[in-house]
């Protein structure tokens, strides 16, 4: 592609160089720079790209767009931009020929129910005879392939590569995940987004490399109102109201408690499904979620709401909601020939843990037992938050690790066990993983439910050397195995 055309809608300062080259490849990495190609150096958190443009240069990159001075020896085109991650986005857009704008984009922000979010929208999709791509958290799919998912919002070449993939495999929808470093760090920018969905906001990724402070967190998924063409908004949400009111696109509201343009009526749960009035500008119906608990509402209240807007019909709407399994949200792990349950959720912020325990109290019949850590290298105030909401909810609390990632884990530990002393909930503390669901397992009762909180669809842990393999459906399933084996 010819350097010009790839750069006309990236703000440029200044030049040096011929601009009339054909530009045979765009990399932010530099092991991968080409005779031919365009290197991107990105400042990231952990090296600057500006520090390897010799290295591309050296490996054939004859334009580098840079957002510093550099100093290269060779025969190359240089352009300055205010940022070169916003100059990712929209030159990788260029090159991949703008592939959403060819499909339906819908984008679902917020700081929980987004995977389940985006899982509904598909399933409805789907069954409304759509090709669908997929991503996110847990993974990205491009119709029947999966691919693991390194982050939940790709990098922005990354993600318009990702969407020529799924334009040239027919897909005519994509329903991703958007997160607050998605938007903050200018992923996501150049995407066409048909619908943006805010599904609640809470506090969560604050500190380290993450947002300084909440209101830097609201306004990056505030972003995504400001790109899409139609928002659909939950306003019993906290910060629900300031998106509506700050929003640049038309919008939808949904709520159960506060009046909305989709709502939810007579709400009853069951052990193992939710079901309730839906009264929206496009029908009313009775739906009824095959995951139980009041969020279980409010997510699938966004699902319906995006697939009202677009036009699908009630009877899809409903084959889609029933059909839905979530990798790692309230997923039950087969437990053959034991009288309790073992249940996996990704819940690791004070809201989810508190949602997912108090779902699953309102129906055990047994005890509900409690295993959960926190990660490291986040924000620590929530910590002692978590272990109160454990301590006051669950019958029996295990304390373990999670990902303490260069954190020692006795530390993380401790400051989950200072809010669970302020409850009478009974606990223990148990560092290793394994061992803490080992002794769930092994002292669990008739009719018991062990929710194992935090690692939900993750199949590994990050420790400060090393990061292993770790999936706790084979754990779970390796217990149970070692159990029949002594018996």
């Amino acid at each position: 592609m010819l350097l010009s055309e790839l750069v006309k809608t990236t703000e440029i300062l200044e030049t040096k160089g011929d601009m009339d080259l054909n530009v045979r490849g765009v990399t932010y990495d530099s092991r991968k720079a080409l005779p031919g190609f365009m290197f991107i150096c990105i400042d990231g958190f952990s090296t600057d790209g500006h520090q390897y443009a010799q290295q591309a240069v050296d490996n054939g990159a004859t334009v580098l767009v840079v957002e510093k001075d550099v100093n290269v020896i060779g025969e190359v085109t240089t352009i300055k931009v205010p940022n070169t991650r916003q100059a990712l986005a929209r030159i990788s857009a260029q090159w991949f020929g703008n592939p959403s704008m060819s499909m339906k984009l819908i984008g679902i922000t917020g700081t929980k129910g987004k995977t389940t979010v985006t899982y509904m929208i598909r399933s409805v999709l789907e069954k409304n005879g759509n090709t669908v791509g997929l991503i996110g958290t847990v993974a990205n799919c491009i119709g029947c392939e999966k691919i693991p998912a390194r982050r939940t919002t790709p990098e922005s070449y990354d993600l318009q590569e990702m969407f020529e993939k799924m334009k040239d495999k027919g897909a005519d929808s994509v329903v991703m995940e958007v997160s607050s470093q998605g938007l903050k760090l200018h992923r996501v920018d150049s995407c066409d987004f048909d619908i943006g969905v805010f599904t609640n906001f809470s506090k969560d990724h604050i500190g380290g490399f993450e947002h300084p402070d909440m209101e830097d967190y609201f306004n990056s998924k505030k972003k995504l109102f400001e790109m899409c063409k139609t928002g659909m908004v939950n306003i019993d949400s906290p910060y629900g109201e300031r998106i509506v009111s700050e929003a640049k696109c038309k919008v939808y509201t949904y709520a159960i408690n506060k009046e909305a343009d989709c709502t939810a009526r007579n709400i009853i749960t069951h052990s193992d499904s939710v079901e309730f009035d839906c009264i929206t500008p496009w029908f009313t119906e009775r739906f009824k979620v095959s995951v139980p608990g009041l969020f279980s509402v409010y997510n699938a209240l966004a699902a319906i709401s995006v697939c009202g807007f677009m036009g699908i019909e009630p009877r899809f709407i409903h084959e889609g909601l029933a059909d839905l399994h979530v990798p790692g949200r309230a997923e039950i792990v087969p437990t053959p020939g034991k009288d309790f349950v073992v249940m996996i959720d990704y819940a690791h912020t004070p809201d989810s843990l508190e949602n997912i325990l108090s779902t699953v109290k309102g129906f055990v019949k047994g005890r509900l037992i409690s295993v959960f850590g926190c990660g490291g290298d986040r924000d620590r105030s929530k910590r002692p938050l978590m272990g109160e909401i454990s301590g006051r909810i669950a019958d029996f609390t295990i304390i373990t690790s999670d990902n303490p990632r260069t954190e020692d884990p006795l530390r993380i530990l401790a400051d989950i066990e200072e809010g669970i002393k302020n409850t009478d909930g009974k606990y223990i503390v148990i560092e290793d993983r394994t061992e803490a669901i080992r002794y769930a397992m092994n002292n669990a009762e008739k009719d018991d439910i062990i929710v194992l909180s935090g690692k939900g669809h993750e199949t590994y842990q990050i420790f400060r050397d090393k990061t292993i393999h770790y999936d706790e459906r084979e754990i779970v399933e390796n217990i149970l195995r070692e159990a029949g084996e002594s018996d």
